[in-house]
């Protein structure tokens, strides 16, 4: 280990005392400074920048040959991913310049403060997140001295019981810290594996190695969102468009036949995974199938998530990132007033074709509804609470689009399924209930009739929802009922259910009065049920 004036190396240090490892490209020890600071030294290897070059050189050549083989390009992301963790990217300018920031330590250390500038604090998340601390003076471009942490590997699943730490916690704290990364401010560690992420004794978590970071543009974080979205509602079409505006596959490619492939893959719905590696297996052979070009900002997100959801299964093994990470994305949506998300949140609940995803809609206000009662109930904040304001504020856009000349056909839908409403709550809900609860009861309790239930349930929910914040609500609500475009949209409701009601009264009347004489004939007592 290279030696400093101010540094010496801690000798004959027991390894139940300190953490000595090296690898391909360097060794690290721990040390002490002569004002008593114990701390960890890297030392790069020698030579490493000619090796680079090299590995580099003949990578470029066999890439080049390999595009000239149409079977084997298939096979190249197999190949690549048995490569060395500095290669594991497509071929390319970039991803040659990533190699080499790895082995400049000066970039590393710059990395690791501005990390902890931007993540280290995280007032929401219960604990905070650790970055060694560097030691400029000691830092050179092939040695770098940070501050020592003392943790425990992620991995180390008896030792993390010993300490008695949740590990719920430190999954919550890794998952959110990693989301405001790659969804908040673009700026991720694309490395997260157990090695370089530990749980220190108070629960909170350290990084480690931020010689691999990516930095993900706006639009790319706007695109991974709506993909996110785009799969949750198995939408072929709206995936492959994606795909086409983020650039991964080329101008010109038909993009129904990728929306068929993509419908294809996904199957019936029971092959359904919100595992991140059993979604990527899912989309591999629509990758393979077409020309698939995968920008390298997303290389390095793709490697990110996995390594995440990897680390993640060593503390909780039915761990699925996708699905914990949707919390997350649904109060991103709901929080950001940017006109692309407000566009995808209306795509999360909204069809292409203008009718709503009710079943979205309702476990979405549930959610709300959930949240908000756990946080009305003085448990501590955490990053899956949703903002009441921001709920509400999204919810006037909402109604506003639907108000909008654009959302007509939203309008259309809606009167129609009220109407359906009306027409299985009279059949269903209204008409057992005159004559015996329990039939009622026996009726609701076996889901005859989902629609009903689904729209009771949404009530409720919404009530809870309402009942944190009516203040906040109440205003919204007389904002919106004293526009014109909503007295239009009451009135067309209004004649709608006029018009369905004349034609169905008459049924309606007949199938009472059939009933009735239905009862009468079997001797029903009507005092059974006071």
């Amino acid at each position: 280990m290279a030696q400093h004036p101010d540094v010496f190396a801690v000798p004959s240090v027991g390894p139940s005392k300190c953490q000595v490892f090296s690898s391909v490209s360097f060794e690290c020890g721990i040390a002490h400074l002569h004002s008593g600071e114990l701390v960890a030294v890297k030392v790069q290897r020698p030579g490493m920048g000619l090796f680079l070059t090299l590995d580099a050189l003949l990578f470029h050549m066999i890439g080049g040959q390999l595009k000239r083989f149409a079977k084997a390009r298939k096979d190249l992301l197999v190949a690549v991913n048995e490569l060395p963790r500095s290669m594991l990217t497509q071929f390319g300018n970039k991803q040659v310049r990533h190699m080499f920031d790895e082995i400049d330590y000066i970039l590393e250390a710059q990395h690791a403060e501005k990390f902890a500038s931007l993540y280290a604090s995280i007032p929401r998340s219960g604990s905070c997140v650790k970055v060694p601390k560097i030691y400029w003076n000691f830092t050179r471009k092939a040695v770098l001295t940070m501050e020592w942490i003392d943790g425990i590997k992620l991995t180390d699943a008896r030792r993390i019981s010993e300490a008695s730490l949740n590990k719920k916690q430190l999954i919550d704290q890794g998952l959110y810290c990693s989301l405001r990364q790659l969804l908040e401010e673009g700026f991720f560690h694309a490395d997260p594996h157990p090695g370089n992420l530990v749980a220190t004794d108070d629960g909170s978590l350290a990084y480690f190695d931020f010689g691999m970071m990516g930095d993900i543009p706006w639009h790319y974080r706007v695109g991974l969102i709506r993909m996110l979205v785009h799969y949750v509602n198995r939408d072929s079409s709206g995936l492959a468009n994606d795909f086409l505006s983020l650039g991964f596959i080329p101008d010109g490619t038909d993009i129904q036949l990728v929306a068929d492939a993509l419908h294809a893959s996904f199957g019936d719905g029971s092959r359904q995974s919100n595992d991140f590696q059993g979604i990527m297996d899912q989309l591999y052979a629509v990758m393979y199938e077409f020309n698939f070009y995968l920008p390298p900002d997303y290389a390095l997100v793709i490697r990110a998530l996995g390594s995440l959801e990897g680390t993640a299964k060593a503390l909780d093994p039915d761990f699925k990132v996708v699905e914990s990470a949707y919390p997350f994305v649904i109060g991103r949506l709901l929080a950001d007033p940017n006109p692309d998300m407000r566009k995808i949140l209306r795509e999360l609940i909204i069809r292409s074709n203008g009718s709503i995803r009710w079943n979205r809609l309702e476990r979405l206000i549930a959610a709300i509804s959930e949240q908000s009662s756990e946080s009305a109930n003085e448990t501590p904040l955490t990053w899956k609470t949703f903002d009441m304001h921001s709920v509400v504020a999204a919810t006037e856009d909402l109604f506003c689009f639907i108000l909008s000349e654009k959302g007509w056909r939203v309008r259309v839908f809606l009167i129609q399924d009220i109407v359906k409403a009306a027409d299985a709550f009279l059949e269903e809900e209204a008409l057992p209930c005159i004559f015996n609860k329990q039939e009622a009861k026996e009726r609701f309790d076996m889901e005859s009739d989902a629609r009903v239930m689904r729209l009771v349930n949404g009530f409720r929910s919404l009530q809870q929802a309402i009942s944190f914040a009516p203040e906040v609500w109440t205003a919204m609500f007389l904002r919106t009922l004293l526009k014109s475009d909503t007295h239009r949209f009451l009135l067309d409701i209004f004649l709608s259910l006029a018009v369905y009601s004349r034609n169905k009264m008459p049924e309606t009347f007949f199938l009472c009065i059939s009933r009735l004489l239905h009862l009468l004939e079997k001797g029903y007592d009507f005092q059974e049920d006071t």
